[in-house]
């Protein structure tokens, strides 16, 4: 007679397995899925590198394209304290032309914007192209490289230099991707991992908020913006703001409940198991975003924000990279400890580029919306229901963008 206990025995042993294979499986698609995600993310698109290249060769064939930006008779207008000065550092020519362009379309005063726009050597004739032939009049811009201000030597950056030349850093940023994959089956993990190698965190670029005052030593006060945002309500109001003596308002983003954005404290972005932060951090003190920044530049200069800075960022270079996991906000978390005013949330919307179910009414309302996270809305990996609010600032008419086929999308528009 057959044993019916021994063949669900049977039974439920082979279904385990089977059950435990599936769950493998699909943990490998996961992880497989975050490191296509991480490949398109960290690849420039044909159409923004054809962009770049065809206005770089504009500057060298086009004297319209290498005209005084802004022209002689407004440089005053640069260091005049009655503007609202705008600091934009990128070397995505369609991106920095987006933050650009939204914000002078959304400003109730667009003759009082003057935007500064830096990027690097290699981008600066593209840059400089596009807004010397894409004028944002009655607002003002000026196009800068890196390599234009000369504060920027290694005396005075030296950090930068030991980031660039550090053997550990070096692995870290363009070591082996694929040996990330086996240090967790989390696909979150993996995730963060993947984007702490983004060779942008040793990107100068990246690091030029830190010197603002030194850049700008003539400007009391600025809005420092990325060029993954969309403005799209007049920022006037941000000069009003009363920042009670301190150096930066930033929205704090300990406030909300989701595990990506808006639940964020120092201990999301610090290693409290060693020992240096145990002893000199609160894993419960608030994080803040960069993204939209308004800075205090006068009462900067009082502080010492920068040397801090760059204490911290030789002090991880020391640890071999064990004090944070990733990005020039920890060391910014806790150089500017103490000089942070919390201002309204709407100000500044975060993690459109993490989270397709971001809830489309509350993006409608906030007046900048960030696409920090992996799915930038340049990207094909954008999230479709997000990205119209970004496309509808690209200029789809113009000449450059239509070669290069930067192409309208054909999905509904928001």
């Amino acid at each position: 007679m057959k044993d019916n206990r021994y063949d669900a025995r049977t039974f439920a042993v082979r279904l385990k397995a089977t059950m435990e294979n599936m769950d493998k499986e699909v943990k490998k698609s996961r992880l497989a899925e975050q490191l296509y995600k991480h490949y398109a993310a960290t690849a420039i698109p044909k159409g923004i590198h054809c962009l770049s290249l065809r206005l770089t060769d504009e500057y060298s064939s086009n004297a319209h394209a290498r005209k005084q930006l802004p022209p002689p008779e407004l440089l005053p207008l640069l260091s005049d304290n009655s503007f609202q000065h705008y600091i934009l550092a990128s070397d995505n020519i369609l991106a920095a032309s987006v933050v650009v362009s939204s914000t002078v379309r959304s400003s109730s005063v667009p003759h009082k914007v003057v935007f500064h726009v830096i990027t690097d050597k290699k981008t600066y004739p593209g840059m400089h192209s596009w807004f010397a032939l894409n004028s944002i009049s009655p607002a003002i811009v000026e196009v800068k490289g890196v390599h234009q201000f000369d504060w920027l030597t290694r005396e005075n950056v030296p950090v930068l230099e030991a980031i660039e030349n550090h053997r550990g850093v070096r692995n870290h940023y363009h070591g082996d991707h694929g040996a990330v994959s086996s240090v967790s089956d989390n696909p979150r993990v993996l995730a963060s991992k993947l984007q702490a190698r983004s060779p942008k965190y040793i990107s100068l670029l990246n690091h030029l908020r830190i010197y603002l005052p030194e850049l700008f030593p003539n400007l009391n006060k600025v809005v420092f913006l990325d060029d993954d945002i969309v403005i799209q309500r007049d920022l006037s109001p941000l000069w009003k703001i009363n920042l009670e003596g301190k150096v930066n308002g930033a929205v704090e983003t300990c406030r909300g409940e989701d595990n990506w954005v808006m639940s964020k404290r120092f201990r999301t972005y610090f290693n409290f198991s060693h020992p240096v932060i145990a002893r000199s951090l609160d894993p419960d003190e608030c994080a803040w975003a960069y993204g939209m920044n308004i800075f205090d530049l006068a009462a900067w200069r009082k502080t010492n924000i920068r040397d801090t800075y760059h204490f911290w960022l030789k002090e991880n270079l020391k640890s071999g990279l064990t004090l944070w996991k990733f990005g020039t906000l920890p060391p910014a978390l806790i150089a500017f400890r103490g000089h942070v005013h919390g201002i309204d949330p709407s100000w500044h919307m975060l993690g459109l580029g993490y989270q397709e179910n971001t809830d489309i009414e509350s993006v409608r309302r906030s007046a900048v919306i960030h696409y920090n996270g992996q799915c930038k809305p340049w990207l094909d990996i954008a999230f479709k229901n997000l990205q119209p609010f970004w496309t509808k600032y690209v200029n789809y008419s113009n000449e450059f963008i239509r070669n290069c086929h930067i192409l309208e999308p054909q999905y509904g528009k928001e």
